[in-house]
């Protein structure tokens, strides 16, 4: 812009009619070169102060605004970030924390379980036990019951044979007596 300017003024001083036209344009007459550089000079002026003062400090604004904008944004992010990191290892230490417990209750509901099994089976053990004792007593009151009615049952049928054969009766004490050393016998050989 100097170098124009100056330009400008050397020509009206000195240049006279160097680019004047008579009958044709008069913006290029010199006479009016004056006005013609000093609306030039104002317009430009005004322009300028115009941009400087009006238009440059609200574009600065809105760029101050926006990288202030720019950097709360960031801020957030950034705070939003470390927090969702604070969640993320809360989340994880939970995860570990209810992997450790389900397996301690898992421990703890088989270590009763089987405590329960093996209280079940001593008791279904004990209940086996005490029904075998049973049953062998009955198999022994069986037996006995069974050896006095075969004794007794001896007794009539070698009490009849003696009768059949002999044609008198026996004497039951001795019958009964040889009838029970038999028997003792018997038990004695088997077990």
């Amino acid at each position: 812009m100097g170098k124009f300017s100056i330009f400008l003024i050397f020509s009206t001083l000195f240049g006279g009619s160097l680019f004047a036209a008579e009958a044709g344009m008069p913006q290029l007459d010199p006479k009016y070169w004056a006005s013609q550089a000093f609306w030039l000079i104002v317009i430009f002026l005004s322009i300028y102060l115009l941009i400087a003062r009006v238009f440059i400090p609200k574009i600065k604004g809105s760029i101050d605004t926006r990288e202030n904008k720019i950097r709360k944004d960031l801020e957030e992010a950034k705070m939003y970030r470390e927090e969702a990191e604070k969640k993320l290892k809360m989340y994880k230490n939970l995860i570990e924390s209810a992997k450790a417990d389900s397996k301690k209750i898992l421990s703890e509901s088989r270590q009763k379980l089987n405590d329960d099994i093996q209280a079940k089976k001593e008791k279904v053990q004990k209940e086996i036990e005490l029904e075998t004792i049973n049953a062998e007593k009955e198999i022994q009151k069986f037996k006995s019951d069974s050896l006095k009615k075969v004794g007794l049952i001896s007794e009539d049928i070698v009490s009849n044979l003696l009768k059949d054969i002999f044609g008198e009766d026996g004497n039951k004490s001795s019958i009964r007596a040889t009838i029970s050393e038999v028997i003792k016998q018997q038990r004695t050989t088997k077990p």
